[in-house]
């Protein structure tokens, strides 16, 4: 299995910074800059609510308890009442449009995010496992999003408090106000060295999901395979060895978080120990009447609540960081290489290799070694061969689900590097062994993407040249029917005469089959078989094989061994030369024989 830190992996190379993410994610927000400044606007006024408490309480206690002003008493209720309201609308006003930018942004990104996904060369999904994918496009960008609200309400809307709260200490006593700001270098030094091992964690907690999840995907997806072959007990060890590397990493990021918050504390606290020292020596206490001195009291306790959450916080901006660097590094990834400008229409179907060469990223040597042929408008074309031998790595080419580095394929005369990636993937269909379905209605499977306009009537008609109308319409809702999860609801005879189906409807020039008729059964295969005499009837045709029974009509067999083309002709002129591909029939042959026998 590829490692889990893949994705990651690429970010830390770039060594990106908190503040460049940031920055980027802020270009995002900046779209929606009226609901910014309602937010910012209810931040800032839900901020000054503080200060304004713990003034407050200055005409509070020295005009009702002290003067006995009744102007003040009369005024007092409201006063707080007034404060409260500010707060309660405040609060609501910038919780709702920060909610709304942060949904926005990241609706916006997860659209980018999938979007990139679709476009991305097949060689990056190589190099990455999907629980890993899956848990960037959930996971992570849920975690920026809580980075970019939350944590985005907490910084303004604190670090104003804070501000507001020590500007009214100032007014009250520079010199008890002084012993405050003492603390600060202490505490930012704490932050900082907490902020780094935030961020460490929360890769750590991100990856070991992306594990999780990958463990769990294929859990669920493989049972038989699991419990035929004993495999419940390797499972479980895989799953309970990943489950525990998310378990430790968690409780390290709760560990730091849970001793970060009381050591800060702590050191408010001395703080405050000395204040309250200092306040009542040296003829400081002099100065402050009741109201006032409890008014600078509240204020130093109202700190406590914001520098609580600006520690608290931390562990959610560096989680995002961490997200924002892994969905970055993914929207930065190259996506598939168009360097194509010609449109082709009403494609023959001629195609030629020109000593094509082609390896995989990363690999030491190359798949495909210097391979040449020709194929002519509506001729069948067999790759035969042992499992490796390159086959279905040469027809992926054709389509250019990867690019070769050496030598031209032409279609039609004309370099496919040349003709415009889309349309060049509108002159194929394919067919496979493994057959993808998706979970939807049996019509929008037959008449899925280019094909999605088919008329009912056409979408029949392909169903019943593919053998699948009758059992279509014997399902509970017919062609409504949905297939379930790669078609779980359906045979894998079922499944594939859809796929038939869906390659019958498109109509195109040029056929793709990887063993086809792999999945159906003797009397099945003998109906698809008939159906693809029909369909490959004037249509270039590239059949991969095993068996060597489906392909005794193909215009040309190219029997492949490690890349290279060590044989080339019809059926009649291999088996006369009795070499590689003499054998193999022969094998089989006697194989089929041996199994006739013994029925």
């Amino acid at each position: 299995m590829l490692s889990s830190k893949t994705v990651s992996d690429s970010s830390n190379n770039k060594k990106t910074n908190g503040f460049t993410i940031y920055k980027r994610l802020a270009n995002y927000a900046l779209a929606y800059r009226l609901f910014l400044f309602f937010a910012f606007f209810g931040l800032l006024i839900n901020a000054t609510t503080q200060p304004l408490f713990a003034a407050y309480l200055q005409p509070l206690l020295d005009g009702t308890f002290m003067d006995k002003d009744p102007e003040t008493i009369r005024l007092a209720p409201f006063a707080l009442l007034l404060i409260f309201l500010l707060r309660g609308v405040s609060g609501f006003i910038s919780g709702y449009y920060l909610s709304l930018v942060g949904r926005n942004v990241v609706t916006k990104i997860r659209s980018q995010l999938f979007d990139r996904l679709l476009n991305l060369p097949l060689s990056y999904y190589d190099k990455n496992n999907s629980g890993q994918l899956i848990t960037l496009l959930i996971f992570q960008v849920e975690q920026l999003a809580e980075a970019a609200t939350k944590g985005l309400k907490v910084l303004i809307q604190d670090i104003a408090t804070i501000i507001g709260l020590l500007t009214l200490m100032l007014y009250y006593s520079w010199q008890l106000t002084l012993v405050v700001l003492l603390s600060g270098p202490i505490i930012a030094l704490i932050i900082s060295y907490v902020s780094k091992r935030f961020r460490r964690f929360s890769r750590q907690i991100q990856d070991s999901v992306g594990e999780v999840t990958q463990i769990s995907s294929e859990a669920i997806a493989t049972p038989q395979e699991i419990r035929i072959f004993d495999g419940i007990e390797d499972e479980k060890r895989r799953f309970e060895a990943v489950n525990e590397r998310n378990r430790r990493a968690f409780m390290k990021r709760v560990v730091t978080e849970l001793l970060s918050m009381p050591t800060v504390h702590f050191i408010v606290a001395i703080a405050l120990s000395i204040i309250i020292y200092i306040a009542t020596h040296d003829g400081l206490i002099e100065h402050f009447t009741p109201g006032t001195f409890m008014a600078f009291m509240a204020a130093m306790m109202l700190l406590l609540d914001p520098v609580k959450r600006l520690t608290k916080v931390n562990a959610i901006l560096q989680s995002g960081i961490a997200a924002g660097e892994n969905i970055f590094s993914l929207l930065d990834a190259s996506q598939e290489e168009d360097t194509g400008r010609q449109i082709i229409n009403n494609t023959k179907g001629k195609i030629e290799f020109r000593d094509v060469k082609f390896r995989y990223v990363s690999a030491l040597k190359d798949v495909i070694k210097g391979i040449s042929f020709k194929v002519e408008s509506g001729q069948k074309i067999a790759l035969v061969g042992q499992s490796g031998s390159g086959k279905t790595t040469l027809v992926n080419m054709l389509p250019r689900f990867y690019n070769y580095y050496a030598g031209d394929i032409l279609l039609d005369d004309i370099a496919i590097t040349d003709i415009q990636l889309n349309n060049l993937r509108q002159q194929f269909a394919y067919v496979g062994q493994n057959i993808t379905l998706f979970n939807a209605s049996v019509r929008d499977n037959i008449a899925y993407g280019k094909m999605r306009h088919a008329s009912e009537d056409e979408i029949q008609q392909a169903s019943r040249a593919a053998h699948a109308l009758e059992f279509i319409q014997a399902l509970p809702e017919g062609f409504d029917t949905k297939v379930g999860e790669n078609g779980t609801l359906l045979s894998g005879g079922q499944k594939q005469r859809i796929a038939i189906a869906r390659a019958i409807l498109a109509d195109a020039p040029i056929l793709i089959l990887d063993e086809a008729t792999s999945a159906l059964d003797t009397q099945s295969e003998k109906m698809i078989q008939s159906a693809l005499d029909q369909l490959l009837k004037g249509r270039t045709t590239f059949m991969i094989a095993h068996r060597l029974s489906t392909i005794e009509s193909a215009d040309i067999i190219l029997m492949m061994e490690q890349g290279e083309i060590i044989e080339m002709g019809t059926h009649k002129e291999l088996l006369d030369k009795g070499d590689a591909y003499a054998k193999l029939h022969r094998l089989q042959f006697e194989a089929s024989s041996t199994n006739d026998n013994d029925k």
